[in-house]
């Protein structure tokens, strides 16, 4: 044991004798040197403070003759002198020796590494006084780049703070700005709401006045049509009392007649008697008209072979009342000539007409309504002065004919052409040259398209309210519509866009139907028809729609969207509309339980009246419906239904009048027996809620 002690001991003494020789000695390279840390040569580290200055060389201070060496001190750590002490109290007290590492290179200012084999001398007063200076210099630079250091701090922090004060006022200004908007949002919200409640209450006592005109006028149609009844019967009790009269005066001189015939009769010459029983009875015979007598019949026969040559005289099938001359589906291979000054109305439909010379119409100037349908008539068969002497022609229908374009110098008067189901190809310039007057054109069935209709062909048109150009071929709404067109027909074309321009000039629009095409959300410019005034109505069924469009216009009253693909129904898009929308038509689309939101019908609570959801893959009631006021109709057949809520359909919170007429909900998956009678509280009648038949409830 203690073997191991004194082994233990001897290991450790050996141990701090090494440690302490490498610690003094420090590590040395091959020439002997101690090697010095990388970057401190060259001018770089510590050594130099600045590009071309010498770092102030380290000394040491070492005890003077005067001061006594404390023992214990370790003699050989360095003192750095500060620039501050007092320099004679220092030079009285130590002996200033410098770095063994270093020496002064006096004539450069620079210090050298000192050879470790050189001796060191003691540095002079002047020496040191330099040395000093040098670090009080440098000392001052340090404190002035410190000073300047912090005054960039504070700069920066002066600069952080004042842009954290503009933005905190930026956002305070924004805050502002949005409160303000808020409150004129929240007045002008509230002055929409009043203006809503004063144009209601307007309506209302419009829809009142009308009533009461309503039932005027009903009363007073009553009343005149009594008064008619009672003509009538006033009129028919004379015509019963001449007649009477008239029989009565002819049974009198039938029987003057009689009794004159029997006495010119038996008065006979006296004969023998037997001769008068063999003789027949005489027959009578009427009395020898007059000269006057027989000039009238023949006046009469006269005028009845007039009347009959006129009337009779057409060929089978044709049928004249009044001035109405009917000569439909007659087989006509010509046209028939006329002379009946009176006629107003001539009707030729479903014939073989297949020209019309340009005296067609002497006859018959007066013609008003001429209808032309179905019948063989080309362009070049009708003269171009055919139409040209009808001075108060105001209807023309050429429907189902062969025309390539449409005929020239018709009458100024016409107000309604319709040429649908012929061969129209291009609308020129001069097309409808002159119809001022005309106020509905029908062109559907043919062949155009938006390349051959020139845009200045409606410009004639002023007055043109009602354009049907269905079934032709369409890509694009056509250009250069009259501003006066309040309904547009352009169903069943290839419409696939609608741009912004496309109804600039038709302001006052108010019907615009494109069913059967080829539309889809996407390919509806915003602004189309956003800021219309008067469009209500917009037919938008079977397209290639996906979701319910958004920018539709302000006005609108009646959207029907029936056979799209339909699968969502987007927030807040018809919020801005005013009043808001009534009629609502999304039958055969594919709205299920997700595309619906919550937001989906804001903005018709208070406007909508029907509402057909029908056709679609709905899983429960979709909600906002409990919050419509004015719904009257609401259809949800053939969905996927499972339940309905108590609140679902009604609001139990509302206390008004109910609006509601008519549920339907047949073909869904509900059981009738699990429906709570409160979930229908709103409806006006029971009957009026269909839930049979459902459909079978699938085997699990």
């Amino acid at each position: 044991m203690r073997c191991w002690l004194v082994a233990g001991g001897l290991w450790l003494l050996v141990v701090v004798t090494v440690s302490s020789g490498q610690t003094g000695n420090g590590p040395r390279n091959q020439e002997g040197e101690t090697p010095r840390k990388k970057g401190k040569r060259d001018g770089q580290g510590p050594l130099r403070a600045k590009a071309g200055r010498s770092r102030p060389l380290k000394i040491r201070l070492v005890p003077g003759p005067g001061l006594p060496v404390e023992p214990g001190e370790n003699q050989a750590k360095p003192r750095v002198m500060k620039p501050y002490e007092n320099l004679q109290e220092q030079h009285s007290s130590y002996n200033i020796i410098p770095d063994p590492d270093l020496s002064l290179d006096l004539s450069g200012d620079s210090p050298v590494p000192n050879d470790p084999s050189d001796h060191m001398t003691p540095l002079t007063q002047e020496e040191i006084q330099r040395i000093l200076w040098r670090e009080e210099e440098e000392h001052r630079e340090e404190e002035e780049r410190l000073n300047k250091k912090d005054e960039a701090r504070k700069k920066r922090r002066k600069q952080r703070k004042e842009k954290a004060e503009k933005q905190r006022k930026i956002v305070e200004g924004k805050r502002r700005e949005e409160e303000e908007a808020l409150r004129l949002q929240v007045e002008k919200e509230e002055e929409e709401w009043r203006r809503h409640m004063e144009e209601e209450e307007r309506r209302r006592q419009d829809e009142e006045d009308s009533r009461r005109k309503e039932a005027a006028e009903k009363e007073a149609r009553e009343e005149e049509r009594k008064l008619e009844e009672e003509r009538w019967r006033h009129e028919e009790m004379l015509r019963e009392e001449l007649l009477g009269l008239v029989e009565e005066e002819e049974e009198k001189q039938e029987k003057a007649e009689e009794v004159w015939l029997r006495g010119d009769v038996f008065e006979m010459p006296p004969k023998e008697p037997e001769e008068l029983e063999h003789l027949p009875a005489p027959i009578p015979q009427p009395p020898a008209a007059t000269e006057g007598e027989l000039k009238e019949m023949e006046e009469a026969e006269e005028e009845e072979k007039v009347g009959l040559h006129n009337r009779g005289g057409l060929p089978p099938g044709c049928d004249i009342s009044d001035v109405t001359l009917t000569c439909d589906h007659a087989k006509l291979t010509y046209f028939p000539p006329l002379s009946i000054p009176e006629l107003k109305s001539l009707s030729l439909e479903g014939n073989n007409i297949s020209s019309i010379p340009a005296e067609a119409f002497n006859g018959i100037p007066n013609l008003e309504w001429i209808n032309l349908k179905k019948n063989q008539l080309t362009s070049n068969s009708i003269d171009v002065k055919a139409f040209k002497t009808l001075k108060m022609l105001t209807r023309l229908y050429l429907d189902g004919n062969l025309l390539e374009a449409t005929p020239t110098d018709l009458p100024p008067t016409l107000q309604e052409l319709k040429i649908s189901e012929n061969r129209l190809r291009t609308i020129d310039e001069n097309s409808f040259h002159g119809l001022s007057s005309l106020v509905i054109l029908e062109l559907e069935g043919n062949l155009l398209s938006e390349g051959h209709v020139d845009p200045l062909a409606f410009a004639p048109l002023v007055q043109l309210s009602f354009l049907r150009l269905g079934r032709n071929h369409f890509r694009t709404v056509p250009q250069g519509l009259p501003a006066s067109l309040l309904e547009l027909y352009l169903e069943n074309n290839l419409i696939e866009e609608i741009s912004e321009a496309a109804f600039n000039q038709t302001q006052s629009l108010n019907v615009v139907s494109l069913r059967h095409n080829r539309l889809d959300e996407n390919r509806i410019a915003p602004l189309a028809w956003i800021n219309h005034r008067n469009l209500e109505s917009i037919d938008l069924s079977h397209n290639d729609i996906y979701l319910v469009p958004s920018y539709l216009p302000r006005s609108l009253v009646h959207l029907v969207l029936v056979g799209n693909k339909i699968e969502r129904i987007p927030g807040f898009v018809f919020a801005h509309m005013d009043p808001g929308i009534e009629y609502l038509y999304l039958s055969y689309n594919r709205l299920d339980g997700e595309g619906i939101e919550p937001e989906s019908f804001f903005g018709s609570y208070q406007s909508m009246v029907e509402l057909c959801l029908d056709h679609n893959q709905l899983v429960s009631i979709p909600s906002g419906i409990n919050e419509m006021t004015s719904l009257h109709f609401l259809r949800l057949n053939d969905n996927n239904i499972r339940s309905v809520r108590d609140e679902g359909i009604c609001d139990p919170d509302h206390s008004g009048d109910s609006t509601l007429v008519a549920v339907r909900l047949e073909n869904n998956h509900l059981d009738p027996q699990n429906i709570s009678p409160s979930a229908f509280s709103c409806v006006r009648s029971s009957s009026s809620v269909v839930l049979r038949p459902q459909k079978t409830k699938r085997t699990r």
